[in-house]
């Protein structure tokens, strides 16, 4: 069924239960493909979802009792929010998209779409539509260049496109019909969302919500595109927010590797030994049997970040390569850092880690290589690292 968010204002969205895989992004709770309907002399669709659950969006249209809609807001062209707007314009001919300039163009490029009778909105146009007033903000590059956002003046809603959601479906659509134990794993969803979705733009989310501040707007709820809609304490996702844009993290060190004969696996061991000695947080992943997505999440609140790898011909063993090269993209920032790895007969691989915390610009403290086992020394030096990176942190 909708949900009513505020008097004529509802959900009108998908739930995607069987999500487990968005574009590389591990979703286990599933997802939600949020669209928003306005209704007042004039009615507004806030974006759609995703193509194949059309059917789930004009059902509850119908039971909002939208029989006509005047406009389509476009926040953001991604097909899991644009995947309908034609299967809109077939059941509602008379609709007018509005979205932005850029938005307009990319509808054309993805869609094949007729745009020339699209609606162009800056920053600070206003909609009406009776009672109700929709304004908008554009957010280029959160997370993409046509990305915006549209807020209900009077309602005091912002919808927030892809800032402030997370893949999580459920039959509840508000963070206040959930426990304090649910919203932990909430907000451990929404994090690993802006680690995976919107980490590279944080300095664009600081000049957003900066821009928010100066202009003056009020939020008493927050409805983004996918998750749920905020609405209890909303300072709390705020404040979230403004933490990870800002790049602040804990005092803590993530230890990744994988291995080929349990000699990198052992010398990661005695790393967090060296780690836990020093009475500082820290947690070990396997890359091979780990989800990269959650892990990019535990990189980005943390400090301290440990890496290992075997060589393999060369070169960094796959599933480390494949990992650093899927953060490079993310880019998280201000790191200190440390590399680790066995090897047989040439040991390339701790370099080229190195390499790439060059170019990411970290702290690197130290680096160990050793042939095949560790022996006593090499297991001492290994912990003597996980000591001087946690010291740091």
């Amino acid at each position: 069924m909708h949900r009513e968010i505020k008097d004529n204002i509802y959900w009108t969205g998908a739930v995607d239960w069987k999500a487990r895989e968005f574009h590389g992004y591990q979703t286990r709770f599933g997802t939600t493909y949020n669209s928003y309907v306005v209704k007042d002399d004039k009615t507004a669709l806030i974006d759609t979802v995703k193509e194949g659950f059309e059917d789930q969006l004009l059902d509850r249209l119908e039971h909002a009792g939208v029989e006509d809609l005047d406009y389509l807001i476009v926040n953001h062209i991604e097909m899991d929010h644009a995947g309908s707007v034609d299967r809109i314009k077939e059941e509602y001919p008379e609709v007018q998209i509005v979205t932005n300039k850029r938005a307009k163009k990319g509808l054309g490029d993805a869609y094949g779409m007729d745009v020339d009778d699209v609606k162009i909105v800056e920053t600070g146009d206003e909609l009406d539509l009776g009672e109700k007033t929709l304004t908008f903000l554009k957010t280029t590059m959160v997370h993409w260049p046509d990305s915006m956002v549209t807020y209900a003046l009077e309602d005091e809603i912002l919808f927030s496109n892809d800032a402030f959601g997370q893949h999580f479906a459920s039959k509840r659509r508000f963070d206040d019909e959930f426990d304090d134990q649910e919203m932990g794993k909430i907000f451990d969803e929404t994090a690993k969302y802006y680690a995976n979705i919107v980490l590279p733009y944080s300095r664009q989310v600081q000049g957003v919500l900066d821009e928010v501040d100066e202009v003056g707007l009020e939020f008493d709820v927050i409805a983004p595109s996918h998750g749920i809609i905020w609405r209890g304490d909303i300072s709390r996702i705020l404040e979230k927010y403004d933490t990870w844009s800002s790049h602040d993290a804990k005092d803590k060190v993530i230890i990744l590797y994988d291995s080929m004969w349990h000699h990198t696996e052992e010398a990661a061991a005695a790393v967090a030994e060296g780690v836990e000695e020093k009475d500082v947080d820290y947690r070990v992943y396997n890359l091979s049997n780990s989800d990269w997505t959650e892990i990019l999440a535990e990189v980005m609140l943390s400090k301290g970040l440990i890496v290992g790898s075997p060589t393999l011909n060369g070169e960094l063993y796959p599933s480390v390569a494949g990992f650093l090269t899927y953060m490079k993209g993310l880019n998280p920032v201000d790191k200190i850092v440390a590399a680790f790895g066995s090897y047989g007969w040439s040991g390339e691989a701790v370099g080229k880690i190195k390499d790439i915390f060059e170019e990411l610009d970290y702290e690197t403290v130290d680096s160990k290589k050793w042939v095949f086992d560790a022996d006593e020394d090499s297991l001492s030096d290994l912990k003597s690292l996980g000591k001087e990176v946690a010291q740091e942190v």
